[in-house]
């Protein structure tokens, strides 16, 4: 398959085909071949090449996002604590505003909603704007229609406060679908900021790890720009590197992934191709959403070979090194872990640590995975052997400075993230 259809998606959303996968484009490109009768790839490209909304149904086939209410649970409970102490200063002059984007199905701005809500928060007392690039999705979002697979974790309290059953399927009470302002439009827009006032609260989560590095400089200082003073702003425990290493101050919350704009902005780092969230000795990428959503069924005890080598069958059949083998086991524990199948994902690190030895990657998921389950100790412990094997590791530097941080080690934290800033430019 030629390049044409990669450049179409980087033109069009600003997409790394990488960071889903050249499998991922592949399937959906002949998904979208036999929807539209096409015939071959020529055909198609004919077809995509002239329609606006064939150009859309192959973004949605290559980039799913998989979401749920509530996902990163202590974002939202920092969420309100900021948002009373927001409006405290605001002196209840005007409505908090805040966006999610993408906001996908709805699962999180009506989550924003619902834990403003719970909290007391008057609903005349904050707006909030919801925006995806895809219509359909938007439709979705209006309806306020979910399964089961929309539900996740032991606190599911929300559900009967908020929901109506209908069946097998929950209907989302109407007092909270009204509070969202939803829209088709995209972070790329020549409007976007210009026709909105500034956001107190910015939800971007797990969008810019599909972009390569120049696009994601540009995404961020977007999102800065759409940040009020003062504000905060939310994103996805992969993308805190480029956060933290390009102005972006991180706040003392274990996992709420939240940050403001730093008082004094470290150096930012330089655009560079060869440069993304992993780094330069194959370590374990980033997580990243799956472009398959994962349907609702048991999950499974343990994780064999097998099933790993299933989550990257791309490698089937090729002559591969013991090096490729492990990087491509640490792509297939990314997809674990990106449909919420954390246990897997650690019990998967485990195995990979068993059959292949120790890495720099590898230690920097295991203290991923333990920071998302709320493991702190554990996961200091892994960040920092991965530091001993790989010093200048980027990702577990600006890690292991946010959980310094939040247990009042400023100093310690400070000289991490002046390391991590040391590595990013030299990089560059």
């Amino acid at each position: 398959m030629d390049d044409r259809f990669e450049q179409l998606l980087k033109r069009k959303i600003g997409l790394d085909v990488e960071s889903v996968g050249q499998v991922v484009l592949e399937r959906a490109i002949r998904q979208r071949i036999k929807a539209t009768a096409s015939g071959d790839e020529d055909s198609y490209w004919q077809q995509l090449h002239v329609s606006p909304a064939e150009q859309l149904a192959l973004v949605e086939a290559v980039v799913v996002p998989e979401t749920w209410f509530f996902r990163y649970p202590e974002s939202f409970s920092q969420l309100v604590k900021l948002a009373q102490a927001r409006l405290t200063e605001l002196k209840h002059a005007r409505p908090l505003r805040i966006i999610s984007l993408p906001c996908s199905t709805g699962e999180e701005p009506y989550s924003i909603v619902m834990a403003l809500l719970d909290d007391g928060l008057a609903p005349q007392s904050f707006e909030v704007d919801a925006l995806d690039v895809s219509e359909r999705v938007i439709q979705l979002a209006s309806e306020g229609v979910y399964g089961r697979n929309s539900f996740r974790g032991d606190s599911l309290g929300f559900r009967d406060r908020h929901f109506s059953v209908e069946g097998d399927r929950y209907l989302l009470d109407q007092s909270v679908r009204e509070k969202v302002n939803l829209q088709c439009s995209n972070l790329f827009a020549t409007n976007l900021h210009s026709t909105r006032q500034p956001y107190d609260f910015v939800f971007c989560r797990n969008l810019l790890i599909y972009f390569d590095r120049p696009t994601q400089l540009q995404a961020l200082q977007t999102l800065k720009r759409l940040l009020a003073p003062g504000g905060a702003m939310f994103t996805g425990p992969a993308e805190t590197g480029l956060f933290s290493q390009n102005g972006m101050q991180a706040l003392a919350a274990p996992l709420s992934f939240v940050f403001k704009v730093a008082d004094v902005s470290p150096p930012v780092s330089k655009p560079s191709a060869g440069l993304s969230f992993q780094t330069q000795s194959q370590a374990a990428r980033p997580l990243q959403p799956v472009a398959k959503p994962v349907m609702a069924k048991p999950r499974q005890a343990n994780v064999s070979k097998p099933a790993l080598a299933e989550l990257h069958s791309s490698a089937e059949g090729s002559a591969v090194t013991k090096a490729d083998t492990a990087a491509a086991e640490l792509s297939a524990i990314e997809a674990l872990a990106n449909s919420g199948r954390t246990a897997e994902a650690l019990k998967a690190c485990h195995l990979l640590l068993d059959t292949h030895g120790a890495s720099a990657g590898l230690f920097y998921w295991l203290g991923l995975l333990s920071d998302t389950v709320g493991d702190s100790d554990a996961a200091q412990n892994f960040y920092r052997k991965a530091l001993y094997l790989e010093p200048e590791h980027i990702e577990a530097l600006s890690h292991l400075a946010m959980l310094l941080e939040a247990r009042g080690d400023q100093a310690g934290a400070r000289r991490l993230r002046q390391r991590a800033s040391r590595g990013v430019n030299n990089s560059g």
